[in-house]
């Protein structure tokens, strides 16, 4: 089930709400676990159950490590939660991935091959695998004492608006909100909760979806007929649609949050304005490129290391293992690569000169490399990758696509909404919406707004077969 779905807007979320604010407080949290195990069993029937018994497991070893004696039991306890969660990943996520290359190199020397019943990768992994190990870590670490009652733990690692696809939440930045949301729980936060799910809502069915039909048209084409205008445009589409896509379902999930009385982190912070990539990487994803930065850049040494050289290797290792942890092919392992290699050159010499070159001519060129990693991230296959690429730059002389009426006024709001935050004044405009408290008046023009917004994409869904998600692979 996913938040731009009917039986999600129409059924769950209706139901779920109103259980919700008229049962008791203390009744709340058991209820939004019990939601929460619905919401993912509807599409997952199965894996559920991996769910529920590595949270059981993992709640039992972090407490066992807090009361732990020694720094040996505790490092072993350790050792063995984040084992058990990247052992799982890497065997739901990897193993095709690395029976396909071993298979590959055994045909250079052997017709005979490993047979491998073929993995079904359960829903969203990649950020409750993340979400178990920030937990044990924090324990370690001792930022945060463990939660005593096993429900509450599990309720932070399933709670359902976070649950398919982020944000990815420290298990510190939530723990205290599980016991008591008192102080987020009032009818300003409800009302606007509400706003941000509807513009989520509006952002991933309304532009994302629209920029999704014209970006899959091309890239499920034949590659050898494409011609160079026709590659920009499905990539340009593309790089629209991941960004609305991606960024309308964190907002659906900070609404969602918010109604219930949560506070999560922010997760996208309009990237298409940054005037490098370093910026870029401060601006999307923010909660993974925090994991990363926590829990593996700086654990390697970050930047206190005693080399360029070293540093240089870190920063690699972090963007290599970041376009692994998004997909199992080499064309994920590169676009990570590619954006380390753009880090590197940045820290090297490139951001003096993007710094001279002025603010404008340095967003186009960061555009245009995130434009270009993209192709990586959307074709699953390298050499179909380098060869849609090749076709960008030279293959000028073959007809371009024929595009609707439509898409022209999707793409446009595309544009405006991607760097809307290019000044100061329009900056402040969507901080007032963010983040500063509404007056009467805002709040009776937002409440029109978002039921505009909030019909507008249920007819759309309802209208058209198309709706992905493409972040729900991961």
């Amino acid at each position: 089930m996913v938040f731009s779905s009917i039986t999600f807007l129409l059924y769950f979320l209706p139901i779920f709400l109103s259980v919700y604010f008229l049962i008791d407080k203390k009744f709340k949290n058991a209820f939004i676990l019990f939601a929460s195990v619905f919401f993912y069993a509807w599409g997952a029937p199965k894996f559920i159950f991996v769910i529920l018994l590595t949270t059981f497991i993992d709640f039992h070893l972090a407490k066992w490590m807090d009361s732990a004696n020694t720094d040996l039991k505790r490092k072993a306890l350790l050792i063995l939660s984040v084992g058990m969660n990247l052992g799982l990943l890497l065997y739901f996520k990897y193993s095709n991935f690395f029976i396909e290359n071993v298979n590959s190199a055994l045909t250079i020397f052997t017709e005979k091959q490993i047979h491998w019943t073929k993995l079904i990768l359960p829903i969203g992994i990649s950020f409750y695998t993340f979400e178990t190990i920030t937990y044990v870590v924090d324990v370690y670490r001792k930022e945060h004492k463990p939660l005593t009652k096993f429900w509450d733990y599990q309720l932070y690692i399933i709670l359902f608006p976070k649950l398919i696809a982020g944000p990815i939440i420290r298990y510190h930045e939530l723990a205290d909100q599980i016991s008591d949301r008192s102080k987020w729980e009032n009818n300003d936060n409800r009302l606007t909760g509400f706003y941000r799910f509807c513009i989520g809502l509006a952002k991933k069915v309304l532009i994302a979806n629209q920029m999704g039909l014209l970006a899959d048209e091309i890239f499920n084409s034949n590659y050898n007929d494409l011609g160079t205008a026709t590659a920009w445009i499905g990539s340009i589409a593309y790089t629209f649609q991941i960004y609305f896509d991606f960024s309308g379902y964190s907002d659906m999930a900070i609404g969602l949050g918010k109604i219930m009385g949560f506070k999560f982190p922010e997760n996208f912070n309009n990237p298409y304005i940054s005037q490098s990539i370093t910026e870029f990487w401060r601006r999307w994803h923010i909660t993974l490129g925090n994991w990363m930065r926590n829990y593996l850049y700086i654990p390697l040494g970050g930047n206190r290391v005693n080399s360029k050289c070293r540093l240089f290797l870190n920063l690699i290792i972090v963007f290599i293992a970041s376009g692994f942890w998004h997909g199992a092919s080499w064309s994920f392992i590169f676009w990570g690569a590619y954006h380390g290699f753009f880090l590197i050159i940045e820290r090297a010499f490139l951001s003096k000169t993007l710094a001279k070159v002025g603010k404008i001519p340095a967003m186009l060129f960061t555009f245009f490399v995130v434009n270009i990693g993209w192709v990586f991230f959307r074709i699953e296959h390298f050499n179909d990758a380098l060869k849609f690429i090749k076709h960008m730059f030279t293959s000028y002389h073959i007809p371009t696509i024929k595009l609707e009426s439509d898409f022209y006024a999707f793409f446009i709001l595309a544009c405006i909404f991607s760097f809307f935050c290019i000044s100061k004044y329009t900056q402040n405009i969507q901080d007032k919406i963010y983040f500063k408290p509404y007056t009467s008046l805002l709040h009776i023009l937002f409440t029109i707004i978002s039921i505009i917004l909030f019909t507008l994409s249920v007819s759309s869904i309802t209208d058209s077969g198309f709706n992905p998600f493409i972040y729900f692979r991961f």
